[in-house]
């Protein structure tokens, strides 16, 4: 029996979850990402360009497919990826197995707006929250401040401007409000305006979870931040598993609502009293799985056993206290935390799982800083255009 090959459209936490089961992987990634020099990687797709031309990125996935001996199993990680699959599930299951929630939940769960309609529907635990556009909805002032300001896409040409490197923004007042919607009006960015639930982002937690097409719970962990960069509202730079009985009940709980089959990050945010927020739905594979296959619950490798016809390893509970850290991030937030360096060295050299760093993976870091440096140097044209490898061995 052919082994099915793991095509990862994701990065190397994703690609490192699936390597730990001994899983057979090819990266589709762009050049200077990380996940395309592991020694897990035995090939790499190029798609340098896939989002200015996503039907060039589903015709190389194609060409792909067609040429292995058996189906290939899609994972993927980001929303925009997400997006990918689920509107082009029809065509692409003619050449990969993948898993998906119903193409409808999918929309709703990633559209801030429709995920807002969706919870009224329902009645999910989620804070109030409005929904408006600032180049045609004027400043709303009838709002119970503090509130957190999303943009409904991050696009970083449009939202960096006005909001840095964060996910969202705290406005204390309406005059603070005020004062940004012009900004916002201007760059076109709708937005979600949120009740501010109170606390740091360790109060954010998080259940994440596989149900296959039968309804199971197949396996299942919770998880909470430790670090992020910005400190308020910024990306994850520590991660640490917990057990968290009543964030599990609560996840279970959606997941019967939602009616979900497939993966999905259901990330809450605790408030003063104990009360259990939901902020946001992931359908998707994320770098959690990094995470949680290092403390004993590893989701891709059961998605990939049910869709290659494969026995299920046995799952386990997680062991809650493993963690993951983002290096090269999370020394500037224990920084800015009052962490000293000397602490907080032993601290990230001991968590179970590192994004990119690997002592046994060294190339994924040492090929991907070399690729940033020298991608500053100015180099000179090619006389000539040069041909184009799509497909090729792992280096």
């Amino acid at each position: 029996m052919t082994t099915s090959l793991a095509c990862v459209l994701g990065d190397s936490d994703l690609l490192r979850a699936l390597s730990l089961a001994g899983i057979p992987c090819v990266v589709a990634a762009a050049p200077g990402e990380p996940a395309r020099y592991s020694r897990f990687a035995r090939a790499v797709l190029d798609w340098a360009d896939a989002w200015e031309r996503p039907e060039a990125l589903l015709e190389l996935l194609e060409r792909f497919a067609v040429a292995q001996a058996t189906r290939p199993v899609l994972f993927y990680e980001e929303d925009r990826e997400l997006l990918l699959v689920s509107r082009n599930r029809e065509r692409l299951s003619r050449h990969f197995r993948f898993v998906a929630p119903d193409p409808v939940l999918v929309e709703d769960l990633v559209d801030k707006a429709r995920f807002q309609a969706l919870a009224r529907r329902l009645d999910l635990p989620v804070p109030a929250a409005r929904v408006l556009d600032p180049s045609v909805d004027p400043v709303p002032l009838d709002l119970q401040f503090p509130v957190a300001l999303k943009p409904i896409v991050r696009r970083g040409d449009q939202w960096t401007p006005i909001g840095g490197a964060a996910k969202a923004l705290r406005l204390d007042t309406p005059l603070a409000l005020v004062t940004y919607w012009p900004r916002l009006a201007a760059a076109r960015i709708p937005v979600l305006l949120q009740q501010l639930i109170p606390g740091p982002e360790t109060c954010i937690e998080s259940y994440h979870v596989y149900v296959d097409t039968h309804g199971e719970t197949v396996g299942e962990f919770t998880g909470r931040k430790i670090r992020t960069w910005p400190a308020a509202y910024g990306d994850s730079t520590a991660l640490v598993i917990t057990d968290a009985p009543e964030v599990t009940a609560l996840g279970r709980d959606l997941v019967r609502r939602l009616g979900l089959r497939g993966v999905a990050k259901f990330d809450f945010k605790r408030a003063p009293d104990g009360r259990l927020y939901l902020l946001e739905v992931n359908p998707r594979f994320t770098l959690w799985h990094h995470l949680g296959a290092r403390a004993g619950v590893n989701i891709p490798a059961l998605v990939y056993a049910d869709l290659a016809g494969l026995p299920r390893a046995p799952v386990q509970t997680a062991r809650a206290g493993v963690r993951w850290c983002k290096p090269w991030g999370d020394v500037v937030a224990a920084r800015a935390a009052g962490v000293p360096f000397l602490k907080w060295l032993p601290w990230a050299l001991s968590c179970e799982a590192k994004r990119v760093v690997a002592w046994d993976d060294p190339m994924p870091f040492v090929r991907g800083v070399l690729w940033r440096v020298m991608s500053r140097v100015p180099r000179s044209e090619p006389s000539g255009p040069l041909p184009r490898q799509e497909m090729r061995p792992a280096s």
